[in-house]
């Protein structure tokens, strides 16, 4: 037999044995990223304990699926494309008079690590759509159905966004999903109650500017009373003190600063000039 064929033979299964073994090695190994959970199954039974990021060794029959548990977003839009859905993906709500309105809205939330098997197990990948997804829907619109429209529509919409907030904990995180935040982006009205809304606001901002103007001008009116008082009193008792021979003393006080100036004493009961003794 030829010697280079025998080599050529040996070589060509070393070559295979070591594709047999890497292939084997990286079905042992798995290395979950950073911002992932991996949940371990093998025959359609899935551990309950999750696999951290990292470097794993398992069997190499079962398998691994990463899921993320970084924040993610989930919006429902008016705009097109805007959202996780294509088209327009607002969600409409009756508010307590009766009136429809779209919501734009946006909720962050991520996976929680320790349940990310039972939710794979229970639910499957899919998660946001048949957990997150109808839950904002339904407690949005359980919300809305407790305010007017106005209210939504103006200074109550951050406190209509803390409690849809409140509603999805309360329904989303015992499913090991933790709601972080709500965004209530934007509210859209009929175009004719927003007009008269925004019309009203227009009003109430001008009334609470007028009263404004009303309350300081009135402030300057009592400061103005007060200073005149203050001024009437300080003259009454400057008028009381100035008596006549106070009016004198004051008056030589200012002579004796002035040059060539010249005292000549006075009789008190003439009132004539003395001048013995000069």
């Amino acid at each position: 037999m030829n010697p280079n064929f025998n080599f050529l033979k040996k070589g060509g299964l070393i070559i295979f044995l070591i594709i047999i073994l890497i292939v084997i090695f990286s079905g042992m190994v798995v290395i979950v990223p950073a911002g992932e959970t991996g949940v371990y199954h093998l025959f359609g039974k899935v551990k309950d304990q999750e696999l951290h990021s990292g470097f794993h060794f398992k069997n190499p029959l079962a398998s691994v699926t990463k899921m993320s548990i970084r924040t993610e977003e989930y919006t429902m839009s008016i705009t097109k494309g805007e959202g996780q859905i294509k088209g327009a993906d607002a969600i409409q709500a009756l508010t307590k008079e009766g009136l429809r309105v779209d919501l734009d809205i946006t909720v962050l939330y991520h996976l929680k690590e320790d349940k990310a098997s039972d939710i794979y197990k229970n639910v499957g990948l899919d998660y946001v759509s048949k957990i997150i997804r109808p839950n904002i829907r339904s407690g949005i619109r359980e919300v809305v159905a407790l305010y007017q429209a106005k209210d939504i529509y103006s200074e109550k919409r951050q406190e209509a966004a803390q409690n849809i907030l409140k509603k999805l904990k309360e329904e989303i995180e015992p499913r090991g999903i933790i709601i972080e935040d709500v965004l209530l982006r934007n509210v859209k009205l009929p175009t004719k109650l927003a007009n008269s809304i925004q019309e009203k606001l227009t009003a109430e901002q001008e009334a609470k500017k007028y009263d404004f103007i009303l309350e300081k001008e009135s402030k300057e009116a009592e400061r103005k009373i007060i200073e005149a008082k203050g001024q009437r009193d300080a003259q009454k008792i400057i008028n009381e003190s100035l008596t006549e021979n106070y009016l004198n003393y004051l008056y030589i006080k200012e002579l004796k600063d002035r040059q060539g100036t010249i005292y000549v004493p006075t009789n008190p009961s003439t009132g004539l000039p003395m001048f013995k003794g000069l």
